[in-house]
């Protein structure tokens, strides 16, 4: 399957708030198996409902990262509310409590998760020959004009123009 290229410049519109959540899992004990395996068999089957019913959960998109030891997981919402109810969703709160059931305070296996809110105006992005990808997965790539040329125009160009420049 060839990947599409965005061929050129592009940046999206910086117009709106959104929530960038990074999850993920660290493997500290590698032969623990048993403990570290399901942790990271349940987040396939949440990726799955929340690309499937994006709209009515508030998710946008993701990208994933393995390493040698941990994993990270960059997921793009519209509102920190929609993530925060997605927490309370079955299928999450099914994994949240196995994990606690069978990992819980063992070593073998650790997660985190960051949060973070971020508003219109306040981001900035790049792509260069590149598919759509983060933001410009999750938001809608648009060709970099001549107002937008450098990071600082970018984190200054937005519609609602509420911001000063830099």
């Amino acid at each position: 399957m060839a990947i599409s290229l965005l061929q050129g410049r592009y940046t999206v519109d910086n117009n709106e708030d959104i929530v960038v959540f990074l999850i993920g899992m660290r493997i500290n004990k590698w032969w623990a198996l048993h403990k570290w395996l399901p942790v990271f068999l349940a987040m396939p089957g949440m990726i799955t409902e929340l690309y499937t019913n994006k709209e009515k959960l508030g998710f946008k998109s993701q990208e994933l990262f393995f390493g040698l030891k941990t994993t990270v997981m960059i997921q793009y919402w519209n509102s920190a509310e929609e993530l925060l109810a997605y927490a309370r969703h079955d299928k999450h709160m099914a994994a949240w409590k196995a994990f606690n059931q069978k990992v819980g305070n063992n070593r073998a296996v650790g997660i985190y998760h960051e949060t973070y809110q971020v508003k219109k105006g306040e981001y900035e992005t790049i792509y260069v020959n590149m598919p759509k990808y983060g933001l410009g997965k999750a938001l809608s790539p648009i060709p970099v004009t001549k107002q937008r040329q450098s990071a600082s125009e970018r984190l200054t160009t937005v519609s609602s123009s509420h911001k000063k420049p830099l």
